[in-house]
């Protein structure tokens, strides 16, 4: 019988798929990347929206399994945007001869396990099946637009947007009247820069949002000198650590400091900007009272930043802790409401009733409008591997299993799925940390699995059903323990109607959980079954 056209084919050419390839063609297996959009990226290829950019530092959110390629790359900002991560994917793929193993412009729209063989079989849109001992679902945790549906959504005339799927080309909203659904990440960071253009931008805000100032400048050459010389020791410490990100910092507990102490150092986080405030408090996410002093400080911020006071209140998150939704890292958002070309809408108070040929209709008021903007996020963590059917064993769909519960062993592989990997799937930490950091040690590990089946003789891996439950009620119960769950977010697919609100995400820190991971690779792939 033939084998296999490739030992492993990966699906998606971000992050995650550039470095699978880049690791296990270094250790001598032949694999295939199949990628949808026409070029490398991933969230970065096709999240081209006005402002957009990383909220975690540039030299932080970057590669580190190359020394040189570390120390050669110049990040042109301390929080970078868009184009220049593209640019940072495009060279590594270019720098590594990785283009020539991968298809662009094309769909995995199945994949059937025989587990007779133990290989798979992958339908793509266009070309013909791929079979492979191996699949990796390097499809990343936001990648699925969340496209909401209003009533006469199809009548609008103008031109619809969404910020998962802006157009590769530049869109000039000068003169026009736009609309901005939604106000997450990518709402905080498109609305400033549509708001400098539009002749009047009006903003439905369904739910108020905490943000922090990113503080973003031109990289300082000699801030950039001091990182490079202690990458190792930098990164070390980052893989080590709950966020996997650079905190030099020092880490107090909200309740051990007088009020006075609290409001100093909260004004010495706002003033670093970023994820400080998050990574500078233990009991931010632990102690309702300290984050309630914290949401209050910020709070306090937005009232300070935004001249009508009525406004400003409808900005002041008020139904979720502080950091249970992504905290949004911003550049001028609240100021932007100051401009008398912007509005805002209450969706609460306001709900949009329809989309009419011309605009939007909410509250019984009709806000005329050329364009319309979803920023209405993504899917996440399950909906690209929802729309691909994934048949196990005994005709198991991945997308069945996972629309009742997205259940997984340590984010790695699902039960009932052999030879079949996910990078920073569901139970895993991921979105929780730095996720280049969660990236690599995600791909290393399976990359060293593999090396270990072919070195053992090992022809199928799978999991233990009972190992899986075990980790999922240890998810769920650490998620628990937490502020999360008091807020309706996607962190637990709230966002998304149908959707299972189970915890997507390991809350334990990345540190931590490499060394489960660890753990369970010493120990001859523990909750793992090898043939």
């Amino acid at each position: 019988m033939s084998g296999p056209d490739v030992d492993v084919l990966i699906v998606g050419a971000g992050f995650s798929g550039i470095f699978a390839l880049q690791r296990l063609r270094q250790m001598g297996f032949s694999v295939r990347v199949i990628e949808r959009g026409s070029d490398v990226g991933g969230t970065w290829f096709w999240n081209r929206y006005p402002g957009a950019r990383c909220d975690v530092q540039s030299l932080s959110y970057s590669y580190s399994f190359d020394a040189a390629l570390e120390q050669e790359w110049r990040w042109p900002h301390r929080y970078a945007y868009q184009a220049d991560i593209l640019r940072y994917a495009t060279h590594v793929v270019d720098r590594f001869d990785l283009r020539r193993d991968m298809v662009f412009d094309t769909s995995v729209t199945a994949a059937r396990y025989d587990p007779e063989t133990c290989i798979w079989t992958v339908k793509t849109d266009p070309g013909k099946p791929v079979t492979a001992r191996f699949i990796i679902l390097a499809t990343g945790c936001l990648s699925q637009p969340n496209w909401p549906q209003f009533e006469g959504q199809d009548d609008f005339e103008g031109r619809l947007y969404h910020t998962a799927y802006w157009p590769h080309e530049d869109v000039d909203f000068s003169g026009q009247r736009v609309g901005v659904i939604g106000t997450g990440a990518s709402g905080v960071q498109t609305i400033p820069k549509v708001a400098k253009h539009a002749a009047h931008l009006t903003v439905f805000q369904r739910t108020a949002n905490f943000a922090i100032p990113a503080r973003n400048t031109p990289m300082p050459k000699a801030h950039e000198a001091d990182i490079k010389s202690r990458y190792p020791e930098l990164r070390a410490t980052a893989r080590a650590s709950l966020s996997a990100d650079f905190w030099e910092g020092d880490v107090v507990a909200m309740v051990d400091l007088s009020p006075e102490q609290q409001q100093a150092r909260l004004e010495d986080m706002w003033a670093q900007g970023g994820f400080a405030i998050q990574y500078g408090f233990s009991d931010l996410l632990t102690d309702a009272v300290s984050n309630a002093v914290a949401a209050e400080f910020v709070r306090g911020k937005i009232r300070e930043a935004v001249q009508d006071p009525e406004t400003a209140e409808m900005l002041c998150a008020q139904d979720h802790p502080l950091g249970t939704k992504r905290l949004c890292v911003d550049d001028g958002y609240f100021e932007t409401f100051n401009r008398d070309n912007v509005s805002l809408v209450d969706m609460r108070a306001s709900p949009i009733e329809r989309v009419t040929k011309d605009g939007i209709l909410a509250g019984g008021i009709h806000h005329p409008l050329d364009s319309l903007i979803f920023a209405t996020g993504f899917d996440a963590f399950t909906g690209s591997v929802g729309k691909i059917d994934i048949q196990g064993l005994s005709d198991r769909r991945l997308s069945a299993l996972w629309q009742k519960s997205a259940d997984s062993y340590l984010g790695l592989a699902v039960a009932g799925f052999p030879n079949l990997f996910t990078v920073t799937g569901p139970g895993s930490p991921s979105v929780f940390t730095n996720m280049m950091v969660a990236i690599e040690q995600h791909v290393v590990w399976i990359a060293d699995c593999l090396r270990h089946m072919r070195e053992e003789g090992h022809c199928e891996i799978s999991v233990d059903p009972q190992a899986q439950a075990r980790w999922c009620r240890r998810v769920q119960k650490l998620a628990s323990r937490t502020l999360y769950g008091q807020a309706k977010s996607w962190y637990k697919g709230a966002n998304i109607a149908g959707k299972s609100e189970t915890f997507l995400a390991y809350v334990g820190g990345q540190g931590p959980y490499t060394e489960i991971c660890d753990r369970v690779a010493a120990q001859g792939y523990d909750g793992f079954l090898l043939l």
